[in-house]
């Protein structure tokens, strides 16, 4: 369309991008929850230290899950293709995920409505399935689109997914998934040391410590595995980038280690990887020397890097097919219209920055250390 200031191509190139800026905003924010959540039975001993931590992320967690509504939205507005075939075909991990996500803010409003303690660490352990289960189960997602999810396109463009749960459970989507979880822990530990004070501090900087280095292990473990066990997709047809949507009109292959084509096409790309080690190890060293900004600002560079690794190895693939690699998703054939994408933009335009602001301003009142005293003070304490 003429009267549409950008062409379709770098229209989908800006929505790739979105979609990953969004998903990203979520591990780092989200993450925030998802990793105090995670460690809740293990960092607090006491009533009173997980009444700390419930209160550390319990003001601001419903901000945060905006960026998995929105990331959710993106797939679903300027990816169709790939919201049918992922939501259908992994429903039931979804379900999962939701139903554990679920039990936060049940847990937030149940857990103190009952002294006895018994009340109280069943929530606990239900707020630790819904910090714990959404983290492993993001990474084993991720890993499994690495991997290829088995679906086929007919020719009327209808998706048919031909796995279920449990294939969903390969040894290198689980150790993508320990990744996911490694570097949650480590931003929910580098929260908690770094607006606690005393006991609670000392044990989360401990298990941030453990969960930075177990993330870097894995890490250069899942791309050794890349590179010598894992067929990654590639493209022999030409493509046309402002071509109708048409996932069928491509020939793919697969090579041994061709996830890794992307970094020698653009060297710049290697800048992610790096970013995901340096980000976890100056984390694991602001963690030991008490520094608390910059342990968390290093977990989420750590986060950005280790996510944008995963999303720059697979452009520009979105879901690939294990059974008809032909019929893989990607950024070129699996979009929506030209005027949609256009549109959708202007309205991104608008609202992004109202939700950069406001998150700011929210972090920026509720900033500070949570303690035991700071409780007694606040009526509205959980």
């Amino acid at each position: 369309m003429s009267s549409i200031p950008l062409d379709y191509e770098t229209l989908r190139l800006v929505w790739w991008l979105l979609l990953g800026i969004l998903l990203i905003g979520f591990a780092i924010m989200g993450g925030r929850d998802l990793g105090v959540g995670a460690l809740l039975p293990f960092v607090a001993r006491t009533d009173e230290e997980r009444r700390v931590l419930l209160n550390l992320v319990g003001p601001t967690w419903e901000g945060n899950q905006v960026w998995l509504v929105l990331g959710g939205g993106a797939i679903f507005a300027a990816f169709p293709p790939l919201y049918a075939v992922s939501f259908s075909g992994f429903y039931l991990a979804m379900i999962v995920i939701l139903l554990a996500l679920i039990l936060r803010p049940v847990g937030f409003k149940f857990r103190g409505k009952v002294k006895d303690p018994r009340w109280r660490a069943a929530w606990d352990w239900a707020l630790f399935i819904g910090g714990f289960v959404p983290s492993l189960i993001f990474g084993v997602a991720v890993g499994n689109v690495l991997l290829g999810a088995p679906f086929h396109l007919d020719d009327t463009m209808r998706a048919f997914y031909t796995g279920n749960f449990f294939l969903l459970l390969m040894p290198f989507a689980l150790l993508c998934g320990l990744v996911s979880l490694g570097m949650i822990v480590t931003q929910g530990a580098s929260v908690i040391a770094g607006r606690t004070t005393g006991p609670l501090a000392e044990r989360a900087r401990s298990y941030g410590t453990i969960a930075a280095m177990a993330t870097i292990a894995l890490f250069a473990l899942g791309g050794v595995w890349i590179a010598l066990g894992v067929d990654g997709y590639t493209i022999t047809s030409v493509v046309d980038p402002n071509a109708a949507i048409n996932p069928l009109a491509k020939t793919v292959t697969l090579t041994r280690g061709g996830w890794l084509a992307n970094y020698g096409l653009y060297p710049w790309m290697i800048l992610a990887p790096v970013l995901g080690f340096a980000g976890m190890i100056g984390a694991l060293l602001a963690l030991q020397a008490r520094w608390r900004l910059p342990a968390l600002l290093a977990s989420s560079l750590g986060i950005f890097g280790i996510t944008s690794t995963a999303g720059l190895s697979l452009f520009p693939f979105l879901l690939p097919s294990s059974t008809v690699p032909e019929a893989s998703l990607t950024v070129w054939d699996a979009s929506s219209s030209h005027l949609t994408l256009f549109i959708m933009l202007l309205v991104t335009c608008f609202f992004l920055p109202i939700i950069l602001l406001y998150t700011a301003w929210v972090f920026r009142v509720m900033r500070g250390t949570v303690s035991a005293e700071s409780l007694e003070k606040n009526p509205n304490a959980y």
